[in-house]
């Protein structure tokens, strides 16, 4: 496995109209030979399985019945009290830490699959690249994956009062820095063909909702295959049969979505989605024939997309 490479600076957009943040955005796809994409949500917050392991044996103190002093206890939270509870809350959340990587794994492991998938399917373009937000947790496990699968991925990082790190596996030509929130939603959406949701916080809630209710709702150019990654997570979290049994969404709002417990799972469902609803024939019979080229594609802009399209409605 080769070592992870340094992080780079994501692009800078003009701050002035944020026309910037559509147009520098669209030439650098165009350049970059980028047809349309599949997202990954989740929370910033996950890490990989070793570092969880690693924290926890800190905690635990290996071979000791008490808690490693206070000193030598990760920080995983803002107390600095020394007591018994707030070492019971650190132990906790580090027992926690250990059993949300595994979905930080399973990110990159799917992001890892499909690329090798899509990497097979030849054209002028690159299909279905892996895009995240362009931070850790699980934008970082899905960048990751899909690096360690030779292919190129898209990290649509944001402008917060709390600096999120770009982490250092997004493509650097494809590396952004968004100030508006809203054309870094456009983004996301727009050339998604997919969209896989990890467990995650209020911004994995808001991004998988507002993409459902953009589905539910027509407004998207083309059918999205969307699978909810964790049910146990999320079955827990919200009820979403229990708002089609109250008549808040219809029964079909439902059929929006599939859930998946593992990678092979979910990329199942995924790829029996983006064959149905955006390959063809021949396009399957091509796969393995050729990659798409390595180089930056020349100014043809009004030959290649992705250009403003039709909504179904």
């Amino acid at each position: 496995m080769p070592d992870a490479p340094k992080p780079t600076t994501p692009a800078a957009l003009p701050n002035a109209p944020m026309a910037c943040e559509y147009q520098e955005p669209l030439s650098r796809f165009r350049r970059e030979r980028i047809q349309d994409t599949v997202v990954f949500f989740g929370s910033a917050r996950f890490i990989g399985m070793d570092e969880a392991h690693k924290q926890l044996k800190l905690l635990d103190n290996t071979g000791s019945t008490q808690l490693a002093p206070e000193a030598e206890q990760p920080a995983l939270d803002s107390d600095s009290a020394g007591d018994g509870t707030v070492n019971a809350l650190k132990h906790s959340r580090a027992e926690a830490a250990v059993e949300m990587a595994a979905y930080y794994e399973d990110a990159r492991k799917l992001a890892h699959m499909m690329t090798e998938w899509s990497m097979k399917l030849s054209g002028r373009r690159h299909r279905f690249v892996i895009t995240s937000g362009g931070g850790p947790g699980i934008m970082e496990a899905a960048n990751r994956g899909a690096w360690e699968a030779g292919g190129k991925t898209i990290g649509l990082n944001i402008k917060l009062p709390f600096e999120q790190m770009p982490n250092p596996y997004v493509t650097p030509a494809l590396n952004f820095n968004f100030h508006y929130f809203f054309m870094r939603k456009y983004w996301f959406v727009y050339l998604a063909k997919a969209l896989v949701v990890f467990p995650g916080g209020f911004g994995t809630l808001d991004e998988m909702f507002e993409v459902l209710t953009l589905d539910q709702t027509n407004k998207l150019a083309k059918p999205i295959t969307v699978v909810i990654y964790g049910s146990k997570y999320w079955k827990e979290v919200i009820n979403l049969k229990m708002l089609a049994d109250k008549g808040a969404i219809g029964l079909r709002d439902l059929d929006l979505f599939k859930f998946a417990d593992t990678p092979e799972e979910a990329f199942k469902i995924l790829t029996e989605g983006l064959i149905a609803n955006h390959l063809d024939a021949e396009d399957l019979a091509a796969m393995g024939q050729g990659q798409v080229s390595s180089e930056p594609e020349a100014d043809t802009q009004s030959l290649l997309g992705p250009d403003i399209a039709k909504t179904l409605s």
